[in-house]
């Protein structure tokens, strides 16, 4: 039987989910399932990745990202335009505003953070085109 790779990547996100959420994770168990996938793989390039993405599982997740206070600054004006209620014109509009100053948060940010804050006006842009009517046509 071949390698199902999508299989295995799926049973692994599993487990590395399990692993950073569930307190009880069992490493052992975990691994001893991924390894039954690869039991009837020969020697080669699938079964040597499959062998180390099992030996990183016992590797501690890393920490959860920290972000400064211009990320966090971008996020609630991100969070209070999309709780804005009101006509989709007015939303509109403030989903706009809100977009310009996230970009000129962005323009200040440290260079690791400013691609993560400019991000956050991807939703915005949306919802606004979608308001507006204002969907490219084809």
């Amino acid at each position: 039987m071949a390698f199902d790779i999508a299989r295995f990547n799926s049973e692994f996100a599993q487990a590395r989910h399990e692993q950073k959420t569930d307190p009880t994770f069992d490493l052992a168990a975990a691994q001893r399932k991924l390894r039954a996938l690869i039991a009837d793989e020969p020697d080669g390039e699938d079964r040597t990745f499959a062998l180390g993405m099992i030996e990183d599982l016992a590797e501690p997740p890393p920490p959860p990202r920290e972000y400064g206070p211009l990320y966090h600054e971008a996020g609630a004006i991100h969070a209070e335009a999309f709780a804005f209620k009101g006509s989709d014109e007015e939303w509109a509009d403030v989903l706009a505003e809100a977009r310009h100053k996230i970009w000129a948060i962005a323009d200040r940010a440290p260079h690791d953070e400013e691609a993560d804050i400019r991000a956050m006006t991807r939703a915005l842009e949306h919802i606004e085109t979608m308001l507006r009517q204002d969907w490219p046509k084809d």
